[in-house]
């Protein structure tokens, strides 16, 4: 009775936990912290989404059940929205399925279609939920490069070559969350090409296609021809329409797939809350002006802090897309690892930060950054952080040890 639960036992301690914890003992202690360490979205969901909602939600006849796969009018949206951005034709019955976020999508359809002894391609470093969903469902996970090029479509070539049985999918997620990479249309063709080939599902995580910063809006997977064979992709409301807690997100591709998230969920929600399901409706069926006031917000974010950073001593590269810096870890803390790193800097210069090793092992050289606070509370984190590589900042012995051993 006092053993841990077999699929708990697969689960290894919340890496983000150590500094979660010094960060509540810090603030417990009236200790001012900017947290820039979780990507949760600052700004109020635009006025027009919101009033949807509460004229919604005075209907009664919203506060029944509502149904798992999302109601219709969503589902059409969602596909409108594929068809005006992608260019890509979507049936709303078949091909769509509304999630209560991307995070429970991917989740739920780890349950749908993976079984013990199953191998996932994921890539490392990567958004938590693409590896443990599937560990969670009882698979193994094999690791292969994050960058969107040549070394990734090896490495699939390989795993599938070298892996007995051979593996079922292949997880990809650009813009990415951690590391902001970008993926080309060209990649995708090729990436497409190779897991047709090979029989290999794709899972796309693309919850950032509308945060971006240059003049070349990121692409979807399911533009390429014959992607919809193979592919699901989710995507979410909740950076683009500034919507976290609103908990809405997006599966759509492959009608195979999509009927198999279906049925699990059927099982196990009756959906969004009504009410929201329509502000989301709302939301992609009208004004769109609140996205690009969105994009020039975090690439003011993104200025502010890149500018400051490097000021600070602190050369980070400025991410295409995200809402996320990807920052390297000065060569003279390296040795402390990223969460000690980041306790450190919680201590030293008041700034929350996501250690990269919860986003796995070879993330462990790097921190993520969020773009999650305004641009005075951006630059009280910059005093701060220049005052901390400015000063005497050799860790105590005993800190050191804890964070190599963490």
């Amino acid at each position: 009775m006092t053993e841990d639960f077999h699929r708990i036992r697969r689960l290894p301690p919340y890496v983000f936990a150590e500094v979660n914890a010094a960060k509540a003992k810090a603030r417990a202690a009236a200790e001012d912290i900017v947290d820039l360490g979780m990507g949760n979205p600052d700004s109020p969901t635009p006025p027009h989404i919101v009033a949807k909602l509460i004229e919604a939600v005075q209907d009664p006849r919203t506060h029944r059940y509502s149904m798992s796969k999302g109601i219709p009018g969503l589902r059409k949206a969602l596909a409108g929205y594929y068809d005006r951005r992608f260019g890509v034709k979507l049936d709303p019955e078949t091909e769509v399925v509304a999630t209560l976020g991307s995070k429970e999508g991917l989740a739920n359809l780890a349950q749908a279609i993976a079984s013990p002894g199953d191998t996932i391609l994921v890539p490392n470093p990567s958004y938590p939920i693409h590896q443990f969903g599937f560990i969670i469902a009882g698979a193994s996970v094999r690791s292969i490069p994050y960058t969107p090029d040549d070394s990734m479509l090896a490495a699939i070539d390989r795993a599938v070559r070298h892996s007995v049985p051979k593996p079922t999918a292949v997880i990809v997620n650009f813009p990415s969350n951690p590391t902001a990479l970008v993926a080309s249309i060209e990649f995708y063709r090729e990436l497409v090409a190779l897991c047709r080939r090979h029989e290999l599902f794709i899972l796309s995580d693309l919850a950032y296609a509308e945060l971006y910063f240059g003049d070349t809006p990121p692409p979807s997977v399911l533009e390429v021809p014959g992607a919809k064979d193979i592919t699901v992709e989710f995507t979410s409301m909740s950076k683009t329409y500034n919507m976290p807690g609103w908990r809405m997100g997006f599966a759509a591709g492959n009608p195979r797939l999509i009927a198999a998230l279906a049925r699990v969920k059927s099982y196990l929600d009756y959906g969004a809350f009504t009410p929201i399901q329509v502000a989301a409706t709302a939301a992609l069926n009208g004004p769109q002006d609140c996205i690009e006031e969105m994009r020039v917000l975090y690439k003011d974010r993104r200025e502010v802090l890149v500018k400051g950073l490097k000021a600070a001593g602190w050369d980070v590269p400025a991410p295409e897309a995200s809402m996320f810096l990807w920052a390297p870890i000065p060569e003279r803390f390296r040795h402390l690892g990223s969460v000690g790193f980041s306790k450190l800097l919680l201590e030293k210069a008041k700034v929350a930060v996501a250690p990269g090793l919860g986003f796995g092992e070879h993330g462990d050289e790097h921190v993520r950054i969020a773009l999650v606070e305004n641009n005075h509370r951006i630059r009280q984190a910059l005093r701060g952080i220049k005052s901390f590589l400015a000063g005497d900042n050799a860790a105590p012995v005993d800190e050191k040890q804890e964070a190599v051993s963490a």
